[in-house]
């Protein structure tokens, strides 16, 4: 497995440069942001791993200008800064996950695996051109355009794949717990970025129609049926 390692600081870039090689990864390392969007449009890597304040391109921009071109690789930001705010700015650029220095490394080692899995799980799917559908919602995982009757639903990456997750497990109580593990790829369900991603997708879901689809259960999670 290629990982590309953006990180500004050397003492951190080599410590996550020999971990990871320890684990039978291959490493290609960046100290910038330019020279990190060069190296990943450049080169075939199956997960980056990028901090959030670099030189030349910041973490938040090139994340952004990565995903035009590799709109599937995984991408796990590295950071310093973890307020809940600051992770729904790394998720709406593109970010899969956010790990907030300092982070143990058996975490990263588990968080690499669980994206690149996933990944190729959803590779998988996409190949067979599968379509969503529930109720008068309609979601096409190969041009990622989803609609409920027949109007045109506008999301980010990261609300289509919490819409996806939600979907393909309808009618199933869903904890806080489960969605961080499942659509973020973490562990980390302590702030509330979940509930604002669930509101996101309300306003855009369920806003203009009379009957609702994401409904909160108190105190459990969240549910995707009709009613």
């Amino acid at each position: 497995m290629q990982i590309l390692v953006i990180e500004d600081e050397q003492r951190v870039a080599e410590l996550i440069d020999k971990g990871l090689t320890e684990l039978g990864f291959q490493v290609t390392l960046a100290y910038d942001g330019e020279m990190g969007k060069k190296l990943a449009l450049s080169k075939s890597f199956d997960l980056i791993l990028m901090d959030l304040i670099l030189p030349k391109i910041n973490g938040i921009d090139l994340c952004k200008e990565i995903r035009l071109s590799l709109p599937n690789i995984p991408i796990i930001m590295l950071t310093a800064l973890g307020t809940t705010d600051d992770k729904i700015e790394g998720f709406d650029a593109g970010a899969n996950d956010y790990l907030v220095k300092p982070f143990d490394f058996r975490e990263l080692h588990a968080r690499i695996r669980a994206l690149i899995n996933r990944n190729q799980a959803l590779n998988n799917t996409f190949s067979q051109g599968f379509i969503l559908r529930f109720a008068d919602l309609e979601m096409n995982l190969e041009t990622k355009m989803v609609q409920r009757n027949n109007e045109p639903v506008n999301l980010t990456p990261k609300e289509f794949r919490l819409l996806e997750y939600m979907m393909g497990n309808s009618e199933r109580v869903l904890s806080r717990t489960e969605i961080a593990e499942k659509v973020w790829d973490t562990f980390d369900s302590g702030t509330n970025f979940i509930d604002v991603y669930i509101n996101y997708l309300r306003k855009k879901i369920d806003k203009n129609h009379s009957v609702k689809l994401i409904h909160t259960k108190p105190g459990m999670g969240f549910i995707f049926k009709e009613g």
